[in-house]
């Protein structure tokens, strides 16, 4: 049996049944990392020692109880911009190369509480700015279905883990595709929660009003039960909520699914295209009741977007000034330590972004470019709201095209903020969202993008599971 190829309630059923040990399990997964990840690049670090004490204190428990909760002695991975106490979390930036965290971030802590194995650290794009992993200072990750490509981002190492079995599942950052979009590239499961359902506690800031945490993971099943285990209010995030469970069962028969006309225009792959409305018509086999419908803003949302997050990644990334912690270049006075350390520590996309938010802020400017994006911003929360007042989900595709080829397009930034197109409008509106394979381009998977509205996620989990199990 390949230990790295279960989902978590196979995995949990294993070690129920006790046919395996949670340190067996976990040793499949070093043995497979050590194996597949020289070519592939997922991980930043191993914490092997960290794994395999946390595997042994899982079996503990499960030899006191069959009791014991789904992700205990589950192996996964995380993000390296969450915070694991004594760990490295570096942002992939050269300014926090050598950060040791010093505390957890809360969703690491409930992890923790249920027994969870962390294996690693997987690799991002610095700060988490942008949507190939090409711009980590660390290394490049690589797709696991064509090692030529890109895996996206910035959740990039996160999402090669789980598509390479090097992870059960892992966590990631979502500010304005970051989870969806490797998910789609990759061939996973990745979920964006409504904002506030899961702490940000712990988590290194890129844009406060957007980033959310999230899984990734090899089914819905298995998102669903990170999901459960992660959200709730937290008192150290004053913008989490206390997230109340509803179970529902979904049926297909009868749902209002919105198509906005606005995601199948110019831009999008014909062949993507074909596969996002195969599965919208299977759906209607099944009884969903498929509405168009329109998102006008649609088509500012990309710009709105690259003005909000920048302007507070400007903000946020101002803690790094080379005299608290991080990277701190000598010199003889103030003004030159922190241009000297900002200058070396930070990567040329996360440089465009501070110039482009400072801009946008500045005196002179911050009328007609903030605060305009902010109106904006509030356009495309009542587009949405209009729509859900008639459907029960958004369709459609996570991403215009498959996976590109890794340098092609590092030289065009625009293009690159190209591949958020369909994401970016849901972080600004703060609502829930997953992409789910539905189908190959050749090799390259293909994410169905399903957005539901506010604090509907087990709706929208319930969703994706019966179009998963149509898509089968």
């Amino acid at each position: 049996m390949d230990l790295t190829s279960l989902t978590i309630r196979q995995a949990h059923e294993g070690l129920k049944s006790k046919k395996f040990t949670s340190r067996e399990l976990t040793q499949a997964f070093l043995d497979k990392i050590k194996e597949k990840d020289v070519k592939i690049g997922a991980y930043l670090s191993i914490t092997e020692e960290l794994a395999l004490e946390q595997a042994d204190k899982a079996d503990e428990r499960i030899a006191k109880g069959r009791d014991f909760p789904m992700l205990c002695g589950i192996p996964c991975a995380i993000k390296d911009n969450i915070l694991v106490k004594d760990q490295k979390c570096t942002a992939t930036s050269k300014i926090l190369e050598n950060y040791t965290a010093l505390y957890d971030a809360t969703v690491i802590k409930k992890l923790k509480d249920q027994g969870a194995v962390i294996l690693g650290k997987t690799n991002l794009d610095e700060f988490a700015m942008g949507g190939s992993t090409e711009n980590s200072a660390l290394g490049v990750t690589k797709n696991p279905n064509d090692l030529e490509r890109v895996p996206g981002g910035s959740s990039g190492g996160s999402a090669a883990a789980v598509a390479s079995d090097q992870a059960l599942y892992a966590l990631g950052t979502d500010t304005g595709g970051s989870i969806r979009q490797p998910a789609s590239f990759c061939g996973v499961v990745g979920f964006k929660p409504t904002y506030g359902a899961v702490s940000r506690y712990g988590l290194i800031a890129f844009a406060s009003s957007l980033d959310q945490a999230g899984p990734l993971a090899k089914n819905v099943e298995d998102a669903k039960i990170i999901f459960e285990t992660i959200s709730g209010k937290d008192p150290s995030d004053a913008t989490s909520v206390g997230y109340i469970f509803q179970e529902s069962k979904i049926d297909l028969k009868g749902l209002k699914i919105g198509i906005p006309k606005e995601y199948f225009t110019e831009g999008l792959d014909p062949e993507v295209e074909k596969i996002i409305k195969n599965a919208i018509e299977k759906a209607k086999e099944k009884g969903a009741e498929i509405i168009g419908i329109s998102l006008p803003t649609t088509e500012y949302a990309l710009a709105c977007y690259y003005i909000i997050a920048p302007s507070e990644a400007s903000a946020n990334l101002a803690r790094y000034d080379g005299m608290r912690y991080g990277l701190s270049e000598n010199a003889e006075n103030l003004l030159d330590v922190y241009l000297k350390s900002r200058g070396k520590g930070f990567g040329t996309e996360v440089k465009r972004r501070i110039m482009i938010g400072t801009y946008s802020l500045s005196s002179g400017y911050y009328d007609a470019y903030y605060k305009k994006a902010l109106q904006v911003r509030d356009l495309i929360k009542s587009d949405f709201k209009k729509a859900f007042e008639n459907v029960d989900v958004i369709l459609g595709p996570t991403v215009p095209f498959p996976a590109f080829k890794i340098g092609e397009k590092t030289e065009d930034p625009l293009s690159m903020y190209l591949a958020d197109i369909y994401t970016v409008a849901v972080n600004l509106a703060g609502l829930p969202a997953l992409s789910m394979p539905c189908g190959k381009i050749g090799k390259l998977p293909v994410g169905l993008h399903i957005i539901g509205n506010y604090f509907k996620d087990h709706e929208l989990l319930g969703v994706a599971a019966q179009l998963e199990n149509m898509l089968k």
